[in-house]
């Protein structure tokens, strides 16, 4: 008889633990109306889940807490201790009263996030209205972490460098499509008008799996103005005191709720010949351009469809060179040294992204692009004609796995490239050629959802040139106390080196073109390969009261191969070699920023830059790179008055070290110059008067110092001698330079 009570009793402890193995409950708002998809997770623990359509949710319980937290944004996050196996019924409170907002603390600019893995930062139009910013490629004067400089002295391009790499080691994209690489690396930057772009994130160090493999020292992706937020109608207006002076006009229209479409035209015009340093060569080019886009947005909440639409034209005409050439007698001859650069871009690119009403944590997007970039040009004697169609197309997939702690984006990813590029240079041939990738790839993303996280990610492609290869990259995040974060990062990058594309400055200039054939499958070169890893630290708190925040980064990038660009063999010639020994770029940079009153923010940083490759002569520091960078930006806004009154003020100051000037000591005496270049500063100021929340004018200056570098074409008296070159630019080659310019809506 005790046998049989002891086995009921086991029987009814059982069933009990069985009964008691798991909650269920029901999440509401203040309302009573159910909350899809909070988070439901045993404190402490990886253990969660999330709630349906109805709010309610099912848990299994855990044997080391009776924690619940229960989360849900915009909602204060609830912990409730479990006692008993009854339904639970969970109410959350809003955390803002909508019917009543007060407005404490001006939005910043440019932010640091303090929950990203990745280290990445956010500038917004704010940021990219404290300059003109014409173009992408100008859009980054007042921020520290890119770098800006001219590339030559005759087509007036600007380069940007980050972490002491120039911009073919960085992805540049467009709404996370790939957008200025390959043919367009040299001037893609200026053929985005800055007021298209409604922000630009900017990423150090190695990215995410998803956009690729070819990033290595960072990424920048820009987004467009979006037509469902974008106003009916807006003009922006400007002109420089070198002749230069651009028309952007944006037409939206709403055809319903669901359907917004946006024209975007852009002009500009270049048309006065200015010779500031009196070396017989044009400060900067001649020309015009004409770029229209036209974006559509289709928007359908309750299926979870959001979709994009872009059809853009471009067309660029540049003529530089000596102030007295003419092309139509003097293109190609030795009458006077000119060049001129003509491109047509034809773009087409679609997203479109689905999220599953009953599961909104997962999604699907598809992404693909075509493009059409067409550059016809020649320097001097020199012809360059490239011609890239290329196609651009990614599968994604999100979703969690088993809570909202642990995400994943896995997808297939295919770009087809076909190269029409003929040089005429010391040698004539025709570099045409196909190249064409699909990889997979995979990244989780682990979020305690307070102080620690990581995105965890590989990729596998296969290229008919690169060959097959594996893409790793990690991010940690560590939140250590109150509003500090630690991040490191570490991962792979593979690219294709565009030898010729990448280094266009050197067309401007005598030099033969030489390549150490290695039996490779690009140029004769093996691709390149590098690794980058980092560490990084931000940390707001309060300066006499006042908000203040320190950020402090240090990145390193090891190259296994790299294409060497080696302009210190000799000043006559340029090598093209693959890597034979060591290639490494060093960066440090320590940023400061304090509101020491409201309105008043002022930034500074300080950047050091360690470069060194081994070249043909030895292991040396990287030419026409300053190894110490001083930066400090002061933005003041007076106090919005009811009528939208308002005057903006911003200035800018930019210090270079000296730096290490390529190796001229074979020329002759007059055409030599100094092994390293003098430091020196530059000065931006702008002036913004906002009469009302519709009209604005702008009144700026760059280079008020009027700071020149002296010979800034080495030979300039001889441009089809032997000593001819315009590529040794360490600092601005005109002088002073002002603009103005005004801004008009239509809400």
């Amino acid at each position: 008889m005790y046998k049989k009570i002891a086995l009921l009793l086991l029987f009814i402890s059982s069933s009990l633990f069985a009964q008691n193995s798991e909650i269920k409950g029901t999440i509401l708002d203040e309302d009573n109306i159910p909350l899809m998809g909070a988070n439901v997770f045993w404190q402490g623990t990886s253990i969660g889940t999330t709630s349906d359509e109805n709010g309610k949710f099912t848990l299994k319980k855990s044997p080391d807490t009776n924690s619940l937290l229960v989360s849900y944004i915009g909602f204060k996050t609830q912990k409730i201790e479990v006692t008993a196996s009854t339904s639970l019924v969970i109410k959350l409170v809003a955390l803002t009263n909508l019917n009543e907002v007060t407005v404490s603390k001006t939005v910043k600019s440019t932010t640091n996030s303090y929950t990203s893995s990745i280290n990445v930062q956010k500038m917004g139009q704010k940021e990219l209205l404290k300059a003109a910013c014409c173009n992408l490629s100008e859009s980054f004067s007042t921020n520290p972490s890119i770098d800006v400089n001219f590339s030559d002295a005759v087509t007036g391009n600007k380069q940007i460098k980050m972490l002491g790499l120039t911009s073919p080691y960085i992805l540049i994209a467009e709404e996370n499509i790939p957008s200025v690489r390959g043919a367009s690396q040299a001037y893609g930057l200026s053929f985005v008008p800055g007021t298209w772009v409604e922000s630009i994130q900017i990423t150090k160090g190695a990215g995410s799996v998803i956009n690729g493999y070819e990033s290595i020292s960072g990424q920048i992706n820009y987004e467009i103005l979006k037509p469902a937020n974008d106003i009916p109608f807006f003009v922006n207006a400007y002109g420089s005191t070198e002749g230069r002076y651009e028309l952007n006009t944006h037409f939206n229209h709403k055809y319903s709720d669901k359907l917004s479409s946006t024209l975007f035209v852009h002009g500009n015009t270049r048309n006065s010949k200015n010779d500031m340093n009196d070396d017989g060569f044009l400060d900067g080019p001649i020309g015009k351009q004409v770029n229209i886009l036209n974006r559509w947005q289709y928007n359908d909440a309750e299926k979870g469809i959001v979709s994009f639409l872009n059809v853009r034209y471009m067309k660029d005409d540049k003529q530089s060179g000596q102030v007295n050439f003419n092309p139509e007698t003097d293109k190609l001859t030795t009458n006077a040294w000119g060049s001129e650069i003509n491109t047509e871009r034809i773009e087409i690119s679609n997203k479109t992204g689905y999220v599953f009403p009953d599961m909104p944590y997962q999604s699907i997007g598809f992404q693909n692009s075509f493009q059409s970039h067409k550059q016809d040009s020649y320097f001097g004697l020199n012809q360059y004609n490239i011609h890239q169609k290329s196609y651009y197309s990614n599968l994604l997939f999100n979703s969690i796995i088993s809570n909202t702690k642990n995400k994943f984006t896995t997808g297939v990813n295919f770009t087809y490239d076909a190269y029409d590029e003929y040089v005429a240079l010391n040698f004539t041939k025709d570099f045409s050629r196909i190249d064409n990738s699909v990889g997979v790839f995979f990244e989780y993303t682990y979020d305690n959802l307070d102080d620690f996280s990581l995105v965890a990610g590989v990729r596998a492609d296969n290229h008919n040139r690169l060959g097959a290869f594996i893409t790793p990259r990690l991010h940690i995040r560590y939140n250590p106390w109150e509003n500090a974060v630690i991040r490191a990062s570490a991962g792979r990058g593979k690219r294709a080196a565009n030898i010729f594309a990448e280094n266009q400055n050197l067309f401007a200039s005598s030099r033969s073109f030489s390549i150490l054939n290695t039996d490779g499958k690009l140029y004769g070169l093996n691709p390149e390969i590098a690794w980058n890893y980092g560490l990084s630290f931000s940390q707001t708190f309060k300066v006499f009261g006042k908000d203040s925040e320190i950020a402090l980064d240090y990145y390193v990038t090891d190259f296994q191969n790299q294409a060497v660009v080696d302009i210190d063999f000799s000043p006559q010639q340029v090598v093209f070699s693959n890597l034979n020994g060591k290639s490494f770029a060093k960066s440090f940079q320590a940023e400061f920023s304090i509101e020491p009153i409201k309105h008043l923010n002022i930034k500074s940083a300080y950047k050091y830059y360690d470069v060194e490759t081994q070249f043909a002569t030895g292991q040396m520091q990287r030419a026409l790179q300053a190894k110490h960078r001083f930066f400090t930006n002061v933005a003041f806004e007076t106090h919005i008055k009811d009528k939208g009154q308002q005057w903006k003020f911003d200035v800018t100051y930019n210090w270079l070290g000296k730096q290490r000037l390529p190796n001229t000591a074979s020329n002759l005496p007059q055409y030599r110059l100094d092994e390293y270049a003098p430091s020196f500063a530059v000065f931006n100021a702008q002036i913004t008067r906002t009469f009302s929340s519709t009209f604005e004018v702008y009144l700026g200056g760059e280079n008020i110092g009027n700071y020149k570098q002296d010979n800034a074409i080495v030979s300039a008296d001889n441009p089809f001698g032997g000593y001819f070159d315009s590529s040794m630019i360490y600092g601005p080659v005109f002088g002073q330079m002002y603009y103005a310019g005004l801004r008009f809506k239509i809400k």
